[in-house]
């Protein structure tokens, strides 16, 4: 076996080396642009997300596109890195699904900063101490984040992109416990919507188990690394920022769970043509009103992919709409749609156009 290995592994090196240099290239190209784009932004969501469609559908296999697109952020990070420093902000602590969205977007070459609230993450990027934020904006079984949505409405910042990360929940406990993996636990400590997502499987494995809320996962990992017969739920990343096992993986009850983060900042996205706009709209408060909205996009043929509704608080039964279109604000029939919407629409925000998540 060693014979037929020797050679096999004699041809990695010698790729290997043809990478190198490659990257080496690469990197000297992605320099000399970032000199001639002298004020211009190191950070370009359209551009980025126009390499990684690129490089996932020329993929001739055997990785999968996931894995394709994931080693190309990180070479697109470290180039983006020679042009100029980036920090963002997020919501942490560390070892959260905040910062694996982050490191999904942006990639590892940028400064992270973890902030204790999703308001903290807002006003790193507005004060401009972060250049960037990333939130979380919904999950796919809990709903929308409420908060986010509030401060959307607020906010002079933009948003740029969005990440959808596919949720796998975790059982993590400190590596003490004789090999049992549910032996002895007593207390469950993990973000409400984590618990929420993990019912069934609690029920049928820890049911005697106290069910605690923490502020996020990662505070969960903390807790239980500090605990005896305690345990967290949460991602892996958790598990290797606070020194604890997996027990169980992908103990989520629904296997498809995800969650959507935005990417907000300063600047605007030109098109991609795979592009979304966000918006946030009220309605005079009269029967039809609602209904009245919503034809300027079905008469330009503009579709809606997500509504989602929140009280004024300064009415009753009064409500704000956000609103997900599919295509950019500069494609004529949402362009059209639009100019149609700030007439009727007592208030209208435009909240962003973005490139949609690449997976």
């Amino acid at each position: 076996m060693s014979d037929a290995i020797g050679p096999l592994r004699d041809a990695i090196d010698a790729l290997d080396d043809e990478l190198l240099a490659l990257l080496g290239r690469r990197a000297d190209l992605a320099r000399r642009i970032g000199a001639l784009k002298r004020d211009a932004p190191a950070y370009r969501p359209e551009r980025e997300s126009e390499i990684l469609r690129r490089v996932t559908a020329r993929n001739p296999g055997p990785l999968p596109d996931e894995r394709v697109a994931a080693v190309f952020r990180e070479v697109i990070s470290a180039c983006r890195s020679l042009e100029a420093a980036i920090r963002v902000a997020y919501l942490g602590p560390e070892g959260t699904f905040s910062e694996m969205a982050l490191r999904k977007q942006f990639g590892h070459a940028v400064e992270a900063e973890a902030c204790a609230s999703i308001d903290d993450v807002f006003r790193a990027a507005e004060s401009g101490g972060a250049q960037f934020a990333v939130v979380p904006v919904e999950n796919s079984t809990e709903g929308a984040v409420g908060r986010t949505l509030d401060l959307l409405l607020r906010t002079s910042l933009k948003i740029c992109g969005e990440v959808a990360l596919r949720v796998h929940q975790n059982l993590l406990r400190r590596d003490d416990h004789g090999g049992a993996a549910l032996e002895g636990l007593r207390r469950v400590y993990s973000h409400p919507q984590s618990l929420a997502q993990c019912h069934l499987w609690l029920g049928a494995h820890l049911p005697r188990a106290e069910r605690v809320p923490a502020a996020s996962n990662g505070e969960a990992a903390r807790l239980a690394a500090n605990e005896a017969g305690a345990c967290a739920i949460g991602p892996e990343i958790a598990a290797e920022r606070y020194g604890l096992a997996v027990m169980a993986s992908k103990i989520e009850d629904d296997p498809n769970n995800r969650t959507r983060f935005l990417v907000l900042g300063a600047q605007a996205p030109a098109p991609t043509g795979r592009d979304a706009t966000s918006l946030v709209m009220s309605a005079p408060n009269r029967p039809g009103a609602v209904h009245a909205l919503l034809t300027p996009l079905a008469s330009h043929g503009v579709s809606m992919t997500r509504i989602e509704s929140r009280p004024t608080r300064v009415g009753q039964w009064e409500y704000y709409f956000f609103v997900d279109l599919e295509g950019h604000r500069s494609d004529p029939p949402v362009a059209a749609a639009l100019a149609e919407l700030e007439q009727l629409a007592p208030l209208l925000k435009i909240l962003g156009s973005y490139p949609v998540a690449v997976a």
